[in-house]
């Protein structure tokens, strides 16, 4: 029997590891999953991240803006015990998180970091699924790099977003957020926030084409399965936004993380002074920021080109990428 032959008879055992806080994320980990869960050559692992103490949803107004400083240092909190033998030798592994404050949530983030993690995603491949609003790419830097300390072998990178404009978003995500209420809001005027349900279910896709590659592919294969899928898009007006935003986290992130922990007083004064800031700046220089990239942009057209193919990869954009 030839190799090929071999590996289509050898059971196939896929884990997924995820944390859902409003349930949307769930629901589309169980759409991408759907196809995999038909195929009876499949075995699939479900693995949900709890923290020790939950979070709320919807978020309390001040303990949401609190908990940024905590998750751009990666301070992250205690779990629950995992519930999963890490010697199940899975044959890929998905990893499907929330991007919170641009970076990977905290209850993921404290999940790469326990002895399971590093048990279960060495010399693993790994296929990252990411539900957020639109801001992704900073927060993808920071998996990449868990990944790789963890001799984790990042395969493909799945991205879903809210697909309403942005002017829109900044106003239905935070009302989301904090009241629990996805909308419409303003009599319809502002489309209700999260991912269309539409494109969760058209998630689907990627679920069937692993199904039909997993059987077939060789231990050591690195190579994407997702390609052609439009598993990312790339707004490459957020491009500079989110690395000035990163910025922004990190110095008042460290500030605040000076002054004391989330339960001091002074802190949270000058949390709100941060938040007032941090709208005015969303206000102001992402637009300005916006506008002067579409000005210079005959002038920076193939760095533009670079940026998105890289952070296209691995699996790529269903954007046109200019030459």
């Amino acid at each position: 029997m030839n190799e090929s032959a071999m590996l289509k008879t050898v059971p196939k055992k896929i884990l997924v590891v995820y944390y859902s806080q409003s349930g949307q994320l769930t629901d589309l980990v169980r759409n991408v999953c759907t196809p995999l869960e038909a195929d009876p050559d499949i075995t699939v692992t479900y693995l949900a991240i709890e923290p020790e103490h939950a979070y709320p949803f919807p978020w309390p107004f001040l303990q949401f803006f609190n908990t940024f400083p905590e998750t751009v240092y990666n301070d992250t909190p205690r779990l629950n015990a995992l519930t999963l033998p890490t010697n199940s030798g899975f044959d890929l592994v998905i990893l499907a998180y929330q991007v919170w404050f641009l970076s990977p949530s905290l209850p993921i983030s404290a999940f790469l970091k326990t002895p399971e993690a590093k048990t279960l995603l060495h010399n693993t491949p790994v296929i990252t699924l990411i539900g957020c609003r639109n801001m992704w790419l900073m927060a993808q830097e920071q998996m990449k790099q868990q990944l790789q300390t963890l001799g984790a072998r990042l395969i493909d990178n799945v991205v879903l977003t809210d697909t309403a404009h942005s002017a829109f978003t900044f106003i239905s995500t935070p009302l989301w957020m904090l009241t629990g209420k996805r909308g419409p809001f303003l009599n319809g005027l502002i489309p209700a926030a999260g991912i269309p349900q539409t494109e969760i279910q058209a998630s689907r896709r990627f679920g069937t084409a692993i199904a039909s590659q997993l059987a077939h592919r060789l231990a050591d294969d690195n190579s994407p399965m997702l390609k052609g899928l439009g598993a990312v898009t790339i707004n490459e007006n957020l491009i500079s936004s989110e690395k000035i935003a990163r910025r922004s986290f990190m110095i008042w992130g460290r500030l605040l993380r000076t002054i004391g922990d989330q339960a001091s007083r002074t802190r949270q004064i000058v949390l709100l002074l941060y938040i007032a800031f941090l709208v005015s700046m969303i206000l102001t220089v992402v637009p300005l920021s916006a506008l002067l990239k579409k000005l210079l942009s005959p002038f920076t057209r193939e760095h533009i080109a670079a940026q998105k193919r890289y952070y296209a990869a691995p699996s790529g954009s269903d954007e046109k990428i200019l030459p």
